[in-house]
């Protein structure tokens, strides 16, 4: 493979702990309180809006108050997150033997901010970001866009990230799809081609 889809959060960049803090304040901001371990659990093997409105039901709140309270807490949180190990060296590898990185974030355009702090945004040819009108993945529109744009062969290309949806979405564009899973808590449903706990694993596979 030689041309690389990636998503951002859990995937290239470690957003967790700071996405897992903001929802805990926005959750005892509405007076109720959850751990962090079953914060991540619930962002990591679904969705942040899953985590909302699963976590505004039990407590009979409007989801879309905790919403707000998580989207100004995170930006606030969120403060130069770390690059994932293995992840420049799959990114300099790709660009390396000829091939292209492309973003597929549902995070705004903080995401290029978060790429150029952690020194990640020159291996990139293009992105797409919550702040371009595409429908949420697994819907394949976003990823369709680039490929199509870059006359990218399908064959060669595969979307990298690190939740089911992500594999899905590559699958709905056909291409493969890659799974990091570094703490191993996905449940797989999406049948990526490759699935590993570290990006390293992933230099044999470009080329």
């Amino acid at each position: 493979m030689r041309e690389f889809l990636w998503d951002l959060d859990g995937t290239l960049l470690d957003t967790y702990p700071a996405m897992v803090q903001a929802f805990q304040q926005a959750v005892a901001e509405l007076g109720g309180t959850i751990t962090a371990e079953a914060t991540y659990r619930l962002m990591r093997q679904q969705s942040v809006g899953y985590a909302e409105k699963t976590i505004a039901a039990q407590n009979g709140w409007d989801w879309q108050a905790l919403r707000a309270g998580y989207q100004r807490w995170e930006p606030q949180l969120q403060q130069a997150p770390a690059a994932f190990t293995g992840a420049k060296a799959v990114l300099a590898k790709v660009v390396a033997v000829g091939g292209h990185n492309y973003l597929m974030t549902h995070r705004d355009e903080s995401a290029q901010t978060y790429l150029v702090q952690a020194g990640l945004d020159h291996y990139f040819t293009d992105a797409v970001t919550a702040d371009q009108p595409f429908p949420r993945k697994p819907d394949p529109a976003a990823l369709n866009y680039l490929l199509d744009k870059h006359h990218v062969d399908r064959q060669q290309a595969v979307m990298v990230g690190d939740r089911n949806l992500d594999i899905e979405a590559g699958h709905n564009a056909d291409i493969a799809g890659y799974l990091f899973d570094i703490d191993q808590l996905i449940e797989v449903t999406s049948s990526p081609e490759v699935q590993v706990t570290d990006l390293n694993d992933l230099l044999t596979l470009v080329g």
